[in-house]
Formats: C-alpha cells, structure tokens, sequence
C-alpha cells in the first residue's frame, strides 16, 4: 500500500513539473512577441534606420 501513495505523490510532482514548464514556456513566448513587436515598431517609424 505504501508504494502506491508513493506513486501517486510522484505523479502530483511531475504533473507540478509539467505546468510549471508550460507556464514558463507561455512567459517565454510573450516576452519573444514583445521583442519583435517592439523591433518592428522602431523599424516602421525609421528611428532605427537613420543610426545605421
């Protein structure tokens, strides 16, 4: 019997482990699209194209 509660507190921590990585992956995306938002948006209005 003991080992079967051990199982199933194994699985609470990989099912915390797997959220865990798709909340960071998520993060990880919107950080991504604000970069390239912001990129682009420097792009457009040319302040960065009269530096070069």
């Amino acid at each position: 019997m003991p080992e079967k509660q051990f199982t199933e507190v194994l699985q609470f921590i990989k099912q915390a482990r797997s959220n865990a990585i798709k909340s960071v992956n998520t993060e990880l995306i919107d950080l991504y699209w604000k970069i390239g938002e912001y990129i682009s948006k420097n792009i457009e209005t040319a302040e960065w194209a009269n530096r070069l």
